[in-house]
């Protein structure tokens, strides 16, 4: 069935929640958007920028954010089946907004709130506007909700493996591993078979040594032998890079350089340091000659500064004193003309009178 009731309500608006129900309802209807193929026919065929789920929520841009407010709704009233001109920028808002309310009012969705509230383009109302179009494009399209089938767990079967398996993956992982260990360490340790090897006889049944031992062998043999077994009794140490002793010729090296360079660099620093203290003493003795030079002229501008200072204050007590004695003059000019209409008035009363 469809769904006609909002999926959250918040009956208490001073709960902590309260603000942030709009989001929640923007997210229902980039939802239900969705549902009414809104990224191929609205975005692509009308050439409109996508909304994102805070499109409507934070006010950004009041001109762009209106101008796709309006566009929405418009498609989502065509896609309900009634005809609706897709608005233009150039366009009365008014007459715009007046459309939209007059199809929610068809529809029987309430409309409890003034339309200068939608002017802006976002906010709960632009939200609550485009979350009831949507719903009432879904349900034109008979747009149903299906209940999630969510299948039972089945045990997973464990694949048998027979005891000759068994046995055969153990010797090849044995032989794998004693091929890695062969691989790696071969090269470099001498093991007893090779001895054995090399003298023809087995090391258990070698005579225990109760007596002096004499060489029996050539010198020659016993040389290249030696030569044989040479390259494996070699130990090779891997060094590490981030080791300091890995560095240390290097380090050496420099600072051999650095001593070499050092004495000419030393002499070419210690005259610039002598040429910067001698322009600085030279600009601090030119700085006390123009002190010295200036301070006259100094005292005369301090003393022109107090004196321009009182003019300033001796003015605005004098204009304060002319504006105060302009308002009275003003004030007498009016009841000097007052006392003149009521002489003419009287006069020509009077003249009336006589006649």
């Amino acid at each position: 069935m469809f769904r006609d009731s909002q999926k959250i309500v918040v009956e208490d608006g001073l709960a902590p929640s309260a603000p942030y129900i709009i989001n929640i309802r923007m997210e229902d209807l980039l939802e239900k958007l969705k549902l009414l193929n809104y990224d191929s026919e609205f975005v692509q065929e009308l050439k409109m920028k996508p909304i994102n789920r805070h499109h409507f929520v934070i006010p950004t841009n009041p001109g762009e954010q209106f101008y796709a407010f309006t566009c929405l709704a418009a498609w989502l009233i065509r896609k309900a089946g009634k005809s609706f001109e897709i608005p233009q920028e150039s366009d009365d808002p008014n007459s715009t907004i007046a459309l939209i309310l007059d199809y929610l009012r068809e529809i029987n969705i309430p409309v409890e709130f003034p339309p200068s509230k939608l002017k802006q383009g976002s906010g709960e109302h632009a939200v609550y506007v485009l979350d009831n179009l949507a719903d009432n494009a879904l349900k034109v399209t008979e747009f149903k909700w299906k209940r999630v089938s969510i299948p039972p767990d089945e045990p997973t079967p464990e694949p048998e493996i027979e005891e000759d398996d068994a046995e055969l993956i153990l010797e090849k992982v044995e032989e794998e591993m004693m091929a890695e260990y062969d691989d790696d360490d071969d090269h470099d340790i001498l093991h007893i078979d090779d001895i054995t090897k090399l003298y023809g006889q087995n090391v258990s049944e070698m005579p225990k040594l109760d007596s002096i031992l004499e060489s029996t062998t050539n010198k020659e043999e016993w040389q290249l032998e030696l030569e044989k077994v040479l390259p494996r009794l070699k130990v090779t140490i891997k060094t590490d890079s981030r080791d300091w002793r890995a560095h240390l010729e290097q380090m050496k090296q420099l600072r051999s350089n650095i001593a070499t360079n050092l004495s000419g660099t030393k002499s070419h620093l210690s005259k610039i340091y002598t040429d910067i203290g001698n322009a600085l003493d030279k600009i601090k003795t030119r700085e006390t000659y123009l002190n010295r030079q200036l301070d006259p002229s100094l005292m005369e501008y301090r003393s022109l500064q107090e004196e321009l200072s009182k003019v300033k204050e001796q003015y605005r007590d004098v204009s304060g004193g002319v504006t105060e004695r302009t308002r009275v003059l003003n004030k007498l000019m009016e009841e000097l003309e007052h006392v003149k209409r009521e002489m003419d008035e009287r006069g020509s009363s009077m003249t009336d009178g006589s006649k």
